[in-house]
């Protein structure tokens, strides 16, 4: 059993869509999906499988990643009633969710590529509990990147990991003992822990909480110690002042992506 799967019997339990099975026997139908605002479309691959699975056929009119105007049909889905209205309600959350976070992902994109066309925009471990792999996907269709997926395919040393050891050079020299071919990252909160680290050769060092004047002229110092490491800002960004961090990040990173991403609004019209 897969995510799809499982999703759909949290909505099916062991009795079914009840409703639609009483009111209904093999009869057919045709649906449309309409996005009812203007956003960039994500989750149509996963529309796709979840109607597959209940024994509907969808044709997509828009691909992932496209900007769609309101009232734009993005897919068209036919088969029995029964099995269009049970992947309905799940097809249309999923999409709803990953759009919103695509579309705020490349709003976010467009502003900082103006100023810095190198920089990029990263999500962060603050997800949906089993919903991690799609609003990470969702940010990848944003045209953002998903950074690490989790606890086990890079090393990032954060706040409490140092509070806990005592320093920073402590902590790098202990992972590199036991780490090896993982990106290492080192979370910092002042220019001295983020010029050691420079010296010890992380692979990337994320400025967390620094206000964009001590960031620009922290990530100076560190190019000069070592013009190899990658500077993450990450902490307080928002829209409103992500242009000031954007001239000197490499990689800006924001919980918000999906944590307190409004959903756009998707409906399914049975025609």
């Amino acid at each position: 059993m897969d995510n799809i799967d499982r999703f759909l019997k949290e909505d099916l339990g062991r009795e079914g869509d009840i409703t639609s099975e009483s009111l209904f026997t093999n009869e057919d139908a045709q649906a449309e999906i309409i996005a009812k605002e203007d956003c960039i479309v994500a989750g149509l691959e996963e529309m796709g499988i979840i109607f597959e699975r209940t024994g509907a056929e969808t044709k997509l009119q828009v691909n992932d990643g496209d900007f769609v105007k309101k009232d734009t049909i993005v897919a068209k889905i036919k088969g029995p009633i029964r099995s269009i209205l049970k992947g309905e309600r799940l097809a249309l959350n999923m999409i709803g969710r990953m759009s919103g976070i695509a579309t705020e992902t490349k709003k976010l994109v467009n502003i900082c590529q103006k100023i810095n066309p190198n920089v990029t925009i990263a999500a962060t471990r603050k997800t949906t509990p089993g919903f991690r792999k799609y609003e990470k996907k969702a940010v990848v269709i944003g045209g953002g990147e998903p950074h690490r997926f989790g606890l086990y395919d890079a090393v990032m040393i954060k706040d409490n990991h140092l509070k806990l050891i005592g320093s920073v050079e402590e902590a790098i020299q202990k992972i590199n003992k036991k780490i090896h071919n993982k990106v290492i990252e080192i979370e910092v909160e002042n220019e001295k822990d983020a010029l050691i680290a420079a010296k010890l050769n992380v692979d990337v060092i994320m400025l967390d909480n620094f206000d964009s004047d001590l960031g620009k002229n922290t990530a100076k110092k560190i190019r000069k110690t070592n013009p190899n490491i990658l500077i993450e800002v990450s902490g307080g960004i928002t829209q409103k002042n992500i242009e000031e961090y954007a001239s000197f990040a490499d990689r800006i990173s924001l919980g918000c992506l999906t944590h307190s991403i409004k959903s756009k609004d998707f409906s399914l019209e049975v025609n």
